[in-house]
Order: C-alpha cells, then sequence, then structure tokens
C-alpha cells in the first residue's frame, strides 16, 4: 500500500465525498463495506485488474440496461449463525437467502452471455465463485413463491395443517351458529361479529347479558358495556386448535433445522458467492460513477508521470451543473524532465482548484476508479501523495499557519524520492515574504534534486525567476483575461503568471494616491516587469489560439482529401465489381440465347414442311428475344446479330440442298464416320455446342447439351475428339464461374446481422452504410442492426441516418423477446 500524508488528506482533496457518492449508488451493505475498504494502490497487477473491471462494467452497463439488480441482500449474518448445530434460519431469512442466490445466478449467467474479447475481465471474475443449483432448490422445497411455508414441506405438516383447517372450519360454523341464534334471541346487536381476543374467537355481547352465553370473558371494551366471550361449547375446540398450531410451530423448526442441517458444509462456499455479489455490489457503483462522471480508463504507464488531457474535477462539475455552468477542463503534464509545476496567477484564478483536482484525480485512479479525462491522456502511478493546503495552525501544539506549512515540508524533504508526488498550496505564505520566498526555494531545490514530482502554487516572483532558469521545473499561469479582470480558470505550461494585484485593486475601487505610493515603494521596473509578463502571455496566447485554428484546418484538410481518396477507392471497387457481374450476365444470357437459337433452328428443321409450326417457333424465339431486349439492349444486339448469322447460314444450306435436288444428284454425305455409343461427345451440324450421347434409337439419339436433352437425328450429329470436349467443356466452365462466382461467395458469407455496440457515431454510420449496399447488391431485404439500449444516443443517430436515406422502406424495434429497443429491424426496398 502507498503512503499518504497527512491523516485528513482524502478530506482535503475531497475523496470523502466521492465516497459519499458511491455508497449511495450501492444497493446493499455488501457494497458499501467495499467502499468503506477503498485504499491508495501501488501495485500494478491489482491496480490494473481493478480498473479493467470498472471500466469493463462502465461498458456493460452503457450497451445494457438488462443487468440484474434486484435482492442484494446481505446473507452473511444469517448463515454465520448456523454454523452452530441446532440453529436455524427464521422464514423470513430463508427468502431472502433464495432471492438473493437467484440474483447471483442470473448475474453469473449475464456475464458468461457476454462476448469474451470485450469482457475479459469481468470473465474472469466468474472464476472465483461457485454455484449450488442444490441449496436453491432445496429452499425451493420448503418455500413457495410468496415466502410462505409449503404444505408439503414434510408429510407431518402436511397433516397438521389438515387438521387444524377442518377444526378452524368447525370452529367457525359453530360460531356463527351461536351468533345468530344469540341475535335472534335478541341478545347480541344485529350488526355484531366474531373477534378475536388473545388468540381465540370471541362473540360481543353486552356485559348485562354476558351469564346468558355460557363461556369465558376474555375481555371487555373500554366502557365495559360490552364483554367478549367465548363460548363453552368451541372453547375445547380452540385448545386442540392452539394445540395444532404449536404442533406445526414445531414441525417448521424441525424442517428449518434440518435444512441448516443440510446446507451447513456448503457454508464458506455459499460465504464465497456473498463475497462475489459484495464486488458486484461495489463494481458496478463505481461504474455508475464512472458514466455519470463521463470517465474513462486512461492509458496507463507504470511509471512516475502523468499527461492528462481535459482533466475535470468531478465534485466542482456537479456543484455547476447545478447552476447551469460548465467546468473548465485542465491540460497538465509532468514527466521525468518537467516533474515540478509552479502555478502562479492572480487569487481566485483556479490555482487550488488544478492542484486538488490533480490530487483527486491521481487518488482516485490508484483506488481503482476511473477519472473524467480525455482519452488520449496518460496516466502514472506514485508511491506516495503528500499535500499541503490551507490552514492547519493548531492551538493544542502551539503551532502558527507558518510554523504547520513548515513542519509538513520538513516531513516532505525527509520522505519524497522519485515516485512521490507533492502538492502544495500557496508555497511559501504566511510568514515575512521576503525570509518566507528564500525559505520556498531552498525547499524547492532540495525538492527538485530529490527527483519528486509535484504541483505547487505561489505567489512569490523570486520562486517563477527560479523555475525558469531550473530543469525539472517548469512555470505555469492561470490565465486571466486583463479586459475583462476575470479570470478564465485554464492552465498554460511555459510561462509564469501575473498576480495583476494593482488591477485587481483598481477595480475594486481602491484610491489611485494609495496605488501610485505603493508603485513608487515597490519600483516601476517591478511594476514593468509584471506588465511585460502579461504582455508576452496575451500574445502567447493569440499566436496559440492561431496556430490551433491552422492546426484544425489541416487537419479538416487531410480528413476531407482522406475521405476522397477512400471514397475514390470504393467506386474503383464498385466500378471493377459492377463490370464483372455484368459481364458474367451478360455471358448467362449469351448462353441461354444460344441454346434457345440453335433448339428453334432445330425445331424449324425438323419441322420444315409444317409452316405452322414453324411460325409458332419464330413467335415464341421473337418472345424470347423481347424477354432479352427487356434485360439488356446490348446484349439484345447481340444475339440479334447471332440469330441472322444462323439465319443466314441456314437460308445457304436450304438454296444449296435445293439446288442438289433439283439436279437429282444423289450424293449423300456421311454425317459419323463411326458408329455411335452412349457416352460419346457430339455437336450438331454447323453449331459449337457439344453434347453427350445419353440414349441411342433407330433413327434419333437423346443427346444432354448442359442441362437440356433433346432428341437429335443421327444424320446430323459429329461425333466430336475428347481432347476438343474437354477444351469446349473448360471454355463453359470459366464463363459459368465468372457468373455466380462473386454473387454466389457473398450470398454464402453475407449475415444480415451487425452488431456495431461499443463504436463510434460516425465509424458506426459508416459501417451501416456498407452494410446497406451490400445487402442491396444481394437483394436482401431485411437486416438487423444490433446498437444496445444505453443511453440510446447511438440509436437515435442511426434512426436519423435510416430516415434520410432512400433506400430504407422502413425500421421498427425487434421484439422484445429477441432483443427489444436494442435491435433495429430495417426494410429495404
Amino acid at each position: 500500500m502507498g503512503k499518504i500524508y497527512p491523516d485528513n488528506f482524502e478530506v482535503k482533496i475531497g475523496f470523502d465525498r466521492v465516497r459519499e457518492l458511491l455508497k449511495g449508488i450501492c444497493l446493499s451493505p455488501l457494497g458499501q463495506e467495499r467502499v468503506d475498504q477503498i485504499a491508495f494502490m501501488t501495485k500494478t497487477g491489482k491496480l490494473n485488474f481493478e480498473l479493467a473491471l470498472t471500466d469493463e462494467f462502465a461498458k456493460l452497463l452503457q450497451d445494457s440496461d438488462n443487468f440484474p439488480a434486484n435482492y442484494f441482500y446481505d446473507m452473511r449474518p444469517a448463515l454465520l449463525t448456523i454454523r452452530t448445530e441446532g440453529r436455524f434460519m427464521d422464514v423470513g431469512e430463508l427468502f431472502n437467502l433464495k432471492r438473493s442466490l437467484d440474483t447471483i445466478m442470473a448475474i453469473v449467467r449475464f456475464i458468461k452471455q457476454q462476448k469474451e474479447e470485450t469482457y475479459p475481465t469481468l470473465k474472469k471474475l466468474l472464476e472465483q465463485v461457485q454455484v449450488f443449483p442444490y441449496v436453491k432448490d432445496r429452499i425451493e422445497r420448503i418455500l413457495d413463491q410468496h415466502g410462505k411455508i409449503r404444505d408439503n414441506a414434510s408429510p407431518e405438516l402436511g397433516q397438521i395443517r389438515r387438521e387444524l383447517f377442518a377444526k378452524q372450519g368447525s370452529v367457525s360454523k359453530r360460531l356463527h351458529a351461536i351468533l345468530k341464534q344469540a341475535q335472534r334471541d335478541g341478545l347480541i346487536e344485529e350488526d355484531a361479529s366474531v373477534s378475536i381476543r388473545d388468540g381465540r374467537p370471541v362473540i360481543p355481547i353486552s356485559s348485562a347479558l354476558k351469564r346468558r352465553i355460557s363461556g369465558i370473558v376474555h375481555d371487555e371494551s373500554s366502557t365495559g358495556k360490552t364483554s367478549y366471550v367465548e363460548p363453552a361449547e368451541v372453547v375445547e375446540l380452540n385448545n386442540e386448535i392452539r394445540e395444532l398450531e404449536y404442533a406445526e410451530k414445531r414441525e417448521i423448526v424441525r424442517i428449518l433445522v434440518e435444512f441448516a442441517d443440510d446446507i451447513r458444509p456448503y457454508l464458506d462456499d455459499l460465504l464465497g458467492q456473498y463475497e462475489f455479489l459484495g464486488t458486484i455490489d461495489f463494481v458496478r457503483a463505481k461504474a455508475r460513477l464512472a458514466n455519470r462522471m463521463e470517465a474513462i480508463k486512461p492509458q496507463m504507464r507504470w511509471e512516475s508521470q502523468l499527461e492528462w488531457v481535459n482533466a475535470v474535477h468531478p465534485l466542482l462539475k456537479f456543484n455547476l451543473e447545478k447552476e447551469n455552468r460548465k467546468v473548465v477542463p485542465l491540460n497538465i503534464k509532468l514527466t521525468e524532465d518537467d516533474h515540478l509545476l509552479l502555478i502562479s496567477g492572480p487569487n481566485a484564478g483556479g490555482k487550488s482548484v488544478c492542484l486538488k483536482t490533480v490530487g483527486l484525480l491521481q487518488y482516485m485512479l490508484q483506488c481503482g476508479l476511473l477519472i473524467p479525462v480525455h482519452e488520449s491522456s496518460l496516466a502514472g502511478v506514485f508511491d506516495q501523495i503528500f499535500i499541503d493546503i490551507g490552514d492547519e495552525q493548531s492551538i493544542e501544539n502551539d503551532l502558527s499557519t507558518y510554523s504547520s506549512h513548515l513542519m509538513n515540508m520538513k516531513y516532505f524533504v525527509r520522505n519524497t524520492n522519485e515516485r512521490t508526488l507533492v502538492l502544495i498550496d500557496e508555497f511559501g505564505t504566511g510568514t515575512e515574504p521576503m525570509l518566507g520566498g528564500a525559505i520556498a526555494e531552498a525547499i524547492l531545490n532540495q525538492l527538485n534534486q530529490l527527483g519528486t514530482f509535484g504541483v505547487i502554487t505561489t505567489h512569490y516572483t523570486n520562486l517563477k525567476h527560479f523555475a525558469s532558469g531550473t530543469d525539472g521545473i517548469v512555470n505555469g499561469a492561470m490565465m486571466y483575461d486583463a479586459h475583462r479582470m476575470e479570470p478564465l480558470f485554464q492552465l498554460e505550461i511555459g510561462k509564469p503568471g501575473s498576480s495583476f494585484a494593482f488591477e485587481i485593486a483598481r477595480k475594486i475601487g481602491m484610491p489611485d494616491v494609495i496605488l501610485q505610493e505603493a508603485t513608487d515603494k515597490i519600483g516601476k521596473d517591478h511594476i514593468d516587469f509584471d506588465k511585460h509578463l502579461r504582455d508576452i502571455l496575451r500574445d502567447k496566447r493569440y499566436w496559440e489560439s492561431k496556430r490551433q485554428r491552422i492546426r484544425q484546418v489541416e487537419k479538416t484538410l487531410d480528413d476531407v482529401s482522406g475521405r476522397y481518396e477512400e471514397d475514390l477507392k470504393k467506386l474503383n471497387n464498385q466500378r471493377k465489381q459492377i463490370l464483372e457481374e455484368a459481364k458474367a450476365e451478360a455471358a448467362k444470357i449469351v448462353a441461354e440465347a444460344n441454346k434457345k437459337v440453335e433448339n428453334t433452328i432445330r425445331e424449324i428443321r425438323e419441322n420444315q414442311a409444317e409452316k405452322e409450326k414453324t411460325k409458332e417457333i419464330r413467335k415464341k424465339l421473337v418472345s424470347f428475344k423481347e424477354e432479352v431486349v427487356e434485360t439488356d439492349a446490348e446484349q439484345d444486339e447481340w444475339i440479334q446479330r447471332k440469330i441472322e448469322k444462323l439465319k443466314n447460314k441456314q437460308k445457304k444450306r436450304k438454296e444449296k440442298k435445293e439446288k442438289v435436288t433439283n439436279k437429282a444428284v444423289q450424293q449423300p454425305v456421311p454425317k459419323v464416320e463411326k458408329a455411335l455409343e452412349a457416352g460419346d461427345m457430339v455437336r450438331i451440324e454447323g453449331q459449337d455446342t457439344i453434347g453427350e450421347v445419353l440414349e441411342l434409337g433407330d433413327k434419333n439419339v437423346i443427346v444432354a447439351f448442359g442441362q437440356l436433352r433433346t432428341s437429335v437425328a443421327r444424320k446430323r450429329l459429329q461425333i466430336v475428339s475428347n481432347n476438343e470436349a474437354k477444351r469446349e467443356q473448360k471454355t463453359y466452365n470459366q464463363t459459368k464461374a465468372n457468373v455466380n462466382k462473386n454473387l454466389s461467395a457473398k450470398r454464402l458469407n453475407f449475415k444480415p446481422d451487425i452488431d456495431i455496440r461499443g463504436q463510434r457515431a460516425d465509424e458506426a454510420l459508416a459501417n451501416i452504410q456498407a452494410f446497406i449496399d451490400e445487402a442491396i447488391m444481394l437483394n436482401v431485404h431485411e437486416l438487423r442492426i444490433l446498437h444496445g439500449k444505453g443511453n440510446g444516443i447511438l440509436k437515435e443517430v442511426i434512426r436519423n441516418f435510416l430516415k434520410a436515406d432512400p433506400v430504407v422502406n422502413s425500421f421498427r424495434d425487434e421484439h422484445i423477446q429477441f432483443g427489444g429497443a436494442g435491435i433495429t429491424i430495417v426494410e429495404l426496398g
């Protein structure tokens, strides 16, 4: 454990209020005990585990609002009670034990369902907890869902309750009969009813008539006019009921004792489960506070240093939010080269707030809490943190304010090292300025030589000069608007600050004669030095703002240029992809057109004598051509040229055939050089398509052209060599592969779900845009976007984006059973 000085360190920096906030968030004493046990840590392993645990839990709460948070009961006292044999838990404690065990099991299930890569530390936390369903099942056999002892908790209890119920029914019937008879006899008022006195059912009757009903008087009204009589007829039955009730209690005690005996071997493991529940309660409180503070786990360097960007004092932030004001963030850097920061500036300018911010955030971080800084911040670890702030004068020890400061400085010099962070407010004040300044300068030099890290505030000019000329010490200034005469609460490192003593005095109305006399006493050179210092700071602030604007413009230009390059690359990729798909589709259409044309020509040849049949076939071909035209005009032109070419070939063959017929020249041309066999590769004369012979007939042959089976006359077939068939098949396969290659692979791998939890809004929108584009290309119409519930910010950004996208028809929440508002269903056009 690290060393903290002084004993009231937490009060001085405000960490006691952070503890109270954490306790208010805890759900049980289990977590509140852990808050009380928070301590300053320096061991990197434990500290890193605590920070990672809190960081993961904070993200878990942002991504999901379904974390089990009911019945965080501390059952350790009850479990420790039954360590002693013969002791037992009462029914209420047993019911709380059941419900809290249900909560533990629900938490374990919930964490196990999360992704290992997203929540590794939370998963590791589960290794220390063992769940015993036997204990819960054993309780459920004893208690019903309302926490009452079941009638069938034991056979004996069931018998007792049946008898008790029967007896109570008999007594109730008899009492009401006696009551009705007494009302008819005029002994009791008509609106009277059975009452209970001392656990016995009685009848209210006028005291003057109480002898008219035989029985036992159990009570009288305050006026003595009404007596409550238990009729003698039911006394014995009531006695039996009372005995059965005692028997019921004894049996319940026996059941509870037996249960305590059964679970006694599991006590240590059950107590471990409640340690786990306490850890979860504690970590949940830290995570919720971190989300409220907008805190993060910064990048950690396990050495003494800090480099914080936009650090915020959380307690100051909460206070200012009540007044609708915003806190000014702090940028601060302490490194091995510049390990001491000397801050100067006007009173009420924020020097002490700056110092307390450093102390509180570093202490929070090393207590395992997340801190409100920018994600680009770097944080280190210190073995010791010492602070000297406020008025520590002590009447008991006869110490003045300055003496108490010197006592602290003595402790600092004796105990600091290169892994110590010291925080000193108003360094050197409380005594004569010249002497106090000299002593402060010597102490500052000693701290610098020891390599101590620290933040020190001062008004002393000699300390500013010393820091400017000493390695290891750097000046810092709290900025002040000299025109409006008001502090800016901004820290600027590198230059000392002015105290603006004369300007503030002039602002509040101090007479000029006094200010002039003060100027004469201190010397105009000193005044001018302070003035020149302010001018330098003002000029530096101006050029810093100019440089910042230039950096922002350059960054914007770089971002725009990067986006243009990325968009251009995407467009080129899309262009290539579209061209490949268009070529593949064209090849597919050409293949289909070739088949259709070839079939048409074959049918025309085989039915030349039937003009009507020929017209019908040509009509089908025209219809097919029109369909192709609608698909793609350019491809239609290619197909048309192919058809015309084939028609010309057919016309020439017909003219040649007619010419040969007119000359009556019989010159048979062998179509097939050898006898056809099943399995031969053939093509139709005058065509390129190759098919396989399936069946042989007397005149015709059944041939398979791809997926098409057709009957062709033997004489029209030509046998094709195996090598030529292989070449044709290879060309066909390549064409077919190009058609479906890209789309098939994408359809196989495409998932209609996208998980953008934990992503920033711009990153999530870019991923969703690409996701929708791919879905449109693959003709997918319904998508699921998993964004989680959290605070609803990411969901709102996504839905505004979907509203503006013209391809989105509608979107809605998923069904409550499958994720509800944490998932958006998108319907595409």
